[in-house]
């Protein structure tokens, strides 16, 4: 089972958008940042979706500090292709920050190509 958890300002609206794609193998837990990195960093869980206002620092703040910015990575207020979301996670990203008004795209997109890794 691969866990995601999810944080920042749009953190629930996240989770109830994965819960709603109803994937195998995905579980989908709301978080803090700090609950989430200290559960990244002991294997508890497997990646974090991260949101805010404008998808750069506070979506991501806290784990790019205790996570490392290898880890890391945030589309702001893009909308990634396929490809470069598989890319980012072939490249061992395990933390992604991205906009409240892009939930219904990326978060779907971050899911499925998430659980297809599983």
């Amino acid at each position: 089972m691969t866990k995601i958890l999810t944080g920042g300002v749009g953190k629930v609206e996240v989770a109830n958008t994965v819960k709603e794609l109803g994937l195998d193998g995905v579980d989908i837990t709301v978080s803090s940042d700090m609950d989430a990195a200290m559960k990244l960093r002991a294997g508890q869980a497997d990646y974090f979706l991260g949101t805010c206002h404008t998808g750069a620092g506070a979506s991501l703040g806290v784990l790019v500090g205790l996570m490392g910015q290898a880890a890391c990575h945030t589309f702001g207020r893009g909308v990634p292709t396929e490809n470069e979301v598989n890319a980012l996670l072939a490249d061992g990203k395990k933390v992604f920050g991205f906009s409240m008004d892009q939930i219904d795209r990326i978060a779907p997109l971050m899911a499925r190509a998430i659980a297809a890794r599983s």
